[in-house]
């Protein structure tokens, strides 16, 4: 799979959720849009897809959901002022906003499924049968040197050259009661995903590896990924489902670690974290 790796062009990120854990302020603002230092957070995923040689971004969206779509398009009024008061630089810097890539928009209605399958299963005519991406909107992967971990994911996952591959972050074990932690089993020199363990006690955990929600897909995932949303017998759908049982029927997930720090903002916490960590720096 390494060659059909190296022309990954695309990603699908999901953004569609209420943000339940930022009310009430979510209900005017999306979560993805909520600011980190001078940017929503939604953009340092896709700056990171962008250094990852990703052209096409499909963003699935709730029904309630403007703010993201007005921030990656264009404002006339906005330009011509910025234009006309000779604010040259800002007004460079909102048109480059656009023009970053290629977004497409896709809603997630409330008549759908809700879950970690429904957007990439929403996505799936926008992929065609290309290699992608497939992240979650909430998560921010900060270095401070700078570099990206999204980068040095996608070229381990190449070397790895396995089926797909997932990106996961090793937390404290203390911590890992907190998170999806995955099993990992050793081949051929690779670290392979075997099944994740929800929320596990310390002394229950296998081992500390918290899932990033950061993949490296091909389309032969969908049929599973439609299994996970058409039989799954729990009313939200999972994408880990869909996992579970792609390697069930004999397919390889790399598991690539990274070092870079994995930052939830989804929460209060988190985004504030990340505000004192990529503002400081």
């Amino acid at each position: 799979m390494a060659n059909e790796q190296r022309r990954c062009k695309k990603a699908v990120i999901a953004v569609a959720g209420f943000g339940t854990r930022r009310l009430p302020i979510t209900k005017a603002v999306e979560k993805s849009m909520l600011p980190i230092g001078d940017k929503p957070v939604i953009d340092y995923i896709v700056d990171d897809c962008i250094r990852a040689g990703i052209t096409e971004i499909v963003l699935i969206v709730g029904e309630q959901s403007q703010q993201v779509r007005t921030y990656y398009g264009h404002n006339a009024k906005l330009e011509d002022y910025l234009d006309e008061t000779g604010k040259t630089k800002l007004l460079d810097q909102v048109q480059k906003i656009s023009g970053k890539a290629n977004f497409t928009f896709i809603t997630q209605d409330s008549t759908q499924p809700y879950g970690t399958s429904v957007p990439l299963w929403l996505a799936r005519e926008e992929l065609g049968d290309e290699p992608f991406l497939y992240m979650y909107g909430d998560n921010v992967f900060y270095n401070a040197d700078g570099s990206s971990a999204v980068v040095d994911f996608v070229e381990q996952a190449v070397a790895a050259n396995t089926a797909a591959a997932m990106m996961a972050v090793p937390v404290p074990q203390e911590l890992v009661s907190h998170y999806g932690i995955v099993a990992t089993r050793k081949h051929g020199g690779l670290e392979l995903y075997e099944k994740i363990v929800e929320k596990p006690k310390p002394e229950e955990a296998p081992g500390n590896l918290n899932n990033a929600g950061c993949f490296l897909m091909t389309p032969d995932i969908m049929p599973y990924v439609e299994r996970s949303i058409t039989h799954a017998l729990q009313h939200e759908k999972y994408f880990i489902d869909a996992l579970n049982w792609y390697v069930q029927d004999g397919k390889d997930i790399a598991v690539i670690r990274t070092d870079a720090e994995f930052i939830d903002c989804g929460n209060v916490q988190g985004w504030l974290h990340a505000n004192n960590r990529i503002i400081s720096n």
